[in-house]
């Protein structure tokens, strides 16, 4: 975490694959202008400010404003799909391991809420290529919080209807924390996590 960079609200985002350190400067103003001001209402000119370069420089590390874009949403989906396959492919029970990846998926969007927001909610920015792609990654998020599901309806750990719903509403829920969460507010990413998790698993009907 030596590289990490600060994000608005004091946020920790690490960005060490991000090279050379002027674009990841430029990548980090990014974040803070598309959760700030929304993609399409950021010009590259406002992203060079923040990042205390000319707006030229901004083109020698990406050709477009979308391509910064399409990297932090790669990077980020990236990322929460290692937090899901780590939770989901742990040892232990399905109750157990949906808590896990569920705590684990509110944590990362409760302390990286800017970068959350970001990757979260600018997909339609997103030209159809890049969109194509980040949408494959989604999917694959899917896919590892569904194969919790089946795993604990199998083992008959939980009672669940409707799989594909249910999905989709527990990874709806752990998005969301992204909107919302405050570093004001009652909470800590922990006890967020902690409570989603319980939330969930009271879904699914898991014995408690």
């Amino acid at each position: 975490m030596s590289t990490a960079e600060e994000t608005a609200g004091g946020e920790v985002a690490p960005w060490a694959e991000v090279t050379p350190d002027a674009a990841r400067r430029l990548l980090v103003a990014a974040v803070e202008a598309f959760a700030e001001r929304g993609y399409h209402a950021t010009t590259t000119r406002d992203i060079a400010g923040r990042a205390g370069m000319s707006p030229a420089a901004l083109y020698i590390h990406y050709k477009t404003k979308e391509e910064l874009l399409h990297r932090i949403s790669r990077i980020g989906h990236t990322k929460a799909l290692e937090i899901l396959q780590t939770a989901s492919r742990r040892e232990g029970t399905a109750a157990e391991r949906l808590a896990d990846a569920v705590s684990s998926f509110v944590r990362w969007h409760a302390g990286g809420r800017t970068t959350a927001r970001v990757v979260q909610y600018e997909l339609d920015s997103l030209g159809p290529d890049a969109r194509a792609e980040i949408v494959a990654l989604r999917r694959q998020c899917d896919a590892e919080v569904r194969g919790i599901l089946e795993d604990g309806i199998a083992s008959g750990e939980f009672e669940v209807l409707d799989v594909k719903g249910t999905t989709l509403a527990v990874l709806s829920l752990c998005v969301d924390v992204a909107r919302w969460f405050s570093t004001g507010g009652p909470w800590t990413p922990d006890e967020v996590g902690a409570l989603y998790a319980d939330l969930v698993l009271r879904m699914v009907g898991a014995a408690k």
